[in-house]
Order: C-alpha cells, then sequence, then structure tokens
C-alpha cells in the first residue's frame, strides 16, 4: 500500500511547501524518458491536431487575439 501524507510528513507542511513538493513530484514523473500519461483517445487527438496544423500552418489565431477574447469573456 502507498504511503500516506501523514506517514510520509507532508500533513505538517505549509501549503506553499507542499505546492512545491507536489511541483516536485509531477516534474519528477515528466521527466521520466518514454513515460506518458496520455489516454488513447488524447494521443490520437494530438497527432489530428498536428496533422492539421502542418497541412496548413498559416491557419493560425495570433496569441495576442486568444488571450484579448479569452479576457473579454471574464470582464463580461
Amino acid at each position: 500500500m502507498p504511503a500516506t501524507m501523514k506517514e510520509l510528513g507532508v500533513d505538517r507542511l505549509s501549503a506553499e511547501e507542499r505546492l512545491a513538493l507536489m511541483h516536485e513530484i509531477w516534474d519528477s514523473l515528466t521527466n521520466e524518458p518514454g513515460r506518458t500519461f496520455l489516454t488513447e483517445a488524447q494521443r490520437r487527438e494530438l497527432d489530428r491536431r498536428l496533422a492539421e496544423h502542418e497541412s496548413e500552418p498559416e491557419n493560425v489565431i495570433p496569441w495576442e487575439q486568444v488571450k484579448a477574447e479569452a479576457l473579454a469573456r471574464f470582464q463580461s
């Protein structure tokens, strides 16, 4: 059975310390060669989007436009 937060003493850390630890653990997982955390459906969707972009690389929306539209949604 995996160790618990209490057994590891994580519950005694401040919120900031737990957040930093969480990031450190996450980074350690994502740095493992050959490890992915995608479902097959997610992988297919990423492949589809990449193929679409490669076939029409000029068909993009500038970041400034995306950001402005997102901010406008939250300001109304």
